[in-house]
């Protein structure tokens, strides 16, 4: 059977992980945009309960399924082009795999993920407004600034696919 649109696996793959890989970068910026900003406005418990029902909530299918699928189509998309001699896409791949790698997943899973841990294991009903305080001391600055850090990596690895994109001329 033809393919109407005359795409291959390779171009496939190749937009899944653009799309997967946009999805990461535009949740994490659109939560740097507002969510953290409104975050910040909160008194401490306020802050402190907001923050550990969002890290709950965001332990979900949608979220894990761009997250992860974006390790694997990304290095999936790079090997295919690196297999059909398309060096300059492969490179652009490649390029946003480490970045995404790295910078989104291992930021996420060893800076972010621990001080979300944390926050989970502490209570607040118990916690005076001095152990509030200490706290949100301890979580928000660190968590900001890692999540900064993700963000502009999920940004830059987008950027990255796209360029990709625009070289296979798809």
């Amino acid at each position: 059977m033809e393919n109407p649109l005359n795409l291959n696996v390779l171009q496939i793959v190749q937009v899944i992980a653009i799309l997967l890989t946009g999805l990461v970068a535009g949740l994490f910026y659109g939560y740097d945009c507002s969510v953290v900003k409104g975050l910040g406005n909160l008194p401490d418990d306020l802050y402190l309960r907001s923050f550990q029902s969002i890290n709950r909530s965001i332990q979900n299918p949608y979220f894990f399924f761009s997250f992860m699928g974006s390790l694997v189509t990304l290095p999936t998309a790079a090997w295919l082009n690196y297999k059909n001699c398309h060096l300059a896409t492969f490179y652009l791949l490649l390029s946003a795999t480490v970045v995404y790698f790295i910078g989104v997943f291992g930021v996420t899973l060893f800076c972010n993920v621990p001080l979300n841990e944390r926050l989970a294991n502490f209570s607040i009903s118990t916690a005076t407004t001095t152990d509030l305080s200490a706290m949100r001391q301890t979580f928000e600055k660190p968590w900001n600034n890692y999540h900064t850090v993700r963000t502009i990596a999920s940004v830059i690895s987008f950027g990255l696919t796209i360029l990709s994109l625009i070289r296979q001329k798809i």
